[in-house]
């Protein structure tokens, strides 16, 4: 988010008299954050509160600001996702990982669902170009259909039903 931040600042002159637009791709964990991920989480929902609040300040130069919010995405990071797990539990100490153990195996078993509901990195592009190009490009993409929902079961939903739900999908047991 810090590098978003800067170089929008940097090119804010430029926008300003050409009447630009920005184009930030963040996340749908940007929006809905799921066990094991704060700190993405985190940088995430930072980015979106930046786009937002700069939506709202530079509308009088009508400089429009678009979030890109993709999910799993079919790149490297899921491609590895168990390889990288399995080096994150590696560098855990032991009392963490036993803390964790019902978790670490219960997102263990959500990685083959991620990888499969992963979006091909075309779609995002897509969307990027679809803001880019658009007369009147919408505040948000949501990128693939199951994020589409899930970002709106989401905020359809009581925070404690939704905390449910994706503690069931990602395998978060109900007790340690």
């Amino acid at each position: 988010m810090i590098g978003q931040h800067a170089v929008t600042r940097a090119v804010l002159p430029r926008l300003r008299t050409s009447q630009g637009r920005i184009v930030f791709v963040s996340s749908i964990s940007g929006r809905v954050a799921t066990p094991m991920t704060g700190a993405y989480n985190a940088s995430k929902f930072a980015l979106e509160g930046m786009a937002d609040a700069l939506r709202m300040e530079l509308a009088p130069w009508k400089i429009r600001v678009v979030l890109i919010e993709p999910g799993q995405t079919d790149t490297d990071i899921w491609r590895d996702a168990e390889t990288t797990l399995e080096s994150t539990v590696e560098s855990m100490t032991t009392e963490h990982r036993t803390l964790y153990a019902r978790q670490i195996a219960g997102y263990r078993k959500s990685i083959p669902l991620s990888q499969k509901l992963a979006v091909p990195a075309d779609s995002v592009a897509a969307s990027v170009e679809t803001a880019l190009r658009a007369k009147r490009p919408r505040a948000r993409y949501v990128v693939g259909r199951a994020n589409q929902v899930q970002a709106a079961l989401v905020g359809a939903m009581p925070t404690a039903l939704s905390d449910k739900v994706i503690r069931i999908v990602t395998g978060v047991p109900r007790r340690p």
